[in-house]
C-alpha cells in the first residue's frame, strides 16, 4: 500500500499531491499514473499498487485536488474533467510528478486511462524527460498534442466498443504518428471503454485487461527496465 505524498511541480510554483506506491527492487523505475475522469479513486491507487508490487515505483497526481467522482455520476465526472486545464496540468502536476523520479536518476513512465490516456498522449508531446508511454482508451485534439511530435516509444490499448475514444480516432491518429516515422505499438480490444477499471462491473473485461496489462508490463521492462 502507498501513501499521499506533496511533489514540486515543474514551474516552481508550490507541490502538488499524489498517491505514491513504492517498489522494493533496487533502482527501480518509476511510472507515473494518471485518473480517468472520476478522479484519484481507489482503483487508480490500485494501479499504482500493482505497479509497486511489479517492480515499478508508482506515482499517480491528483489532478481534481482531492475530489473523487462517485462512479454513477459521469455528469459531475464530465463537470469536473471540462474544468480541467490539460495543458497546465501536463505541463506542471504530471511532469512534476516524472521529475520526482528523474531527481533520482531514474527512468520514467507514464500511463493514464481515458481522460488520463488523453494526458499521456500530451505528455508524449510535450514532457521531454519521459522515457515511455502507455496510453489506455484516450487521445486529446490534435491542437492539445500533435501526432507528429511525439517524443517516445508509445504503446496504447483501445477498445472496439468505444463511443468516446472511438476506434475511427485511434486509427487516425496511429496513422499520423506511424507517418511521422516515430515508434508506435496500438491493440484494440472487442471491449467497452473503461475495460481496465475492475469496479465498474458494466464494462471491466477481465481477459481484455489481462491481456493489455501483460502487454504493458512486457513494454515496461523493455524501455525502462
Amino acid at each position: 500500500m502507498g501513501s499521499m505524498i506533496d511533489f514540486d511541480r515543474a514551474d516552481g510554483k508550490g507541490k502538488a499531491r499524489g498517491y505514491l506506491a513504492t517498489s522494493t527492487r533496487a533502482g527501480a523505475p518509476g511510472v507515473v499514473v494518471i485518473q480517468e475522469w472520476w478522479g484519484l479513486q481507489d482503483q487508480i491507487k490500485g494501479v499504482c499498487d500493482r505497479l509497486a508490487a511489479a517492480g515499478y515505483h508508482a506515482l499517480a497526481p491528483d489532478l481534481y485536488n482531492g475530489v473523487a467522482v462517485p462512479y454513477h455520476d459521469p455528469d459531475a465526472a464530465n463537470a469536473q474533467m471540462t474544468s480541467l486545464n490539460f495543458i497546465d496540468a501536463t505541463d506542471n502536476a504530471v511532469r512534476g510528478a516524472v521529475q520526482y523520479f528523474k531527481k533520482q536518476g531514474l527512468k520514467a513512465g507514464l500511463t493514464g486511462f481515458c481522460m488520463g490516456g488523453a494526458v499521456t498522449i500530451i505528455g508524449s508531446v510535450r514532457i521531454p524527460e519521459l522515457d515511455a508511454g502507455v496510453c489506455f482508451y484516450g487521445i486529446p485534439p490534435v491542437q492539445a498534442a500533435d501526432p507528429a511530435q511525439v517524443r517516445i516509444p508509445l504503446q496504447g490499448h483501445f477498445a472496439s466498443r468505444d463511443d468516446w475514444c472511438t476506434p475511427q480516432a485511434v486509427e487516425a491518429f496511429e496513422a499520423a504518428v506511424k507517418a511521422a516515422g516515430k515508434r508506435v505499438e496500438f491493440h484494440m480490444y472487442e471491449a467497452d471503454h473503461g475495460f481496465i477499471n475492475e469496479q465498474r462491473d458494466a464494462v471491466h473485461d477481465a481477459p481484455s485487461a489481462r491481456l493489455a496489462w501483460e502487454r504493458m508490463m512486457d513494454f515496461w521492462k523493455k524501455h525502462l527496465g
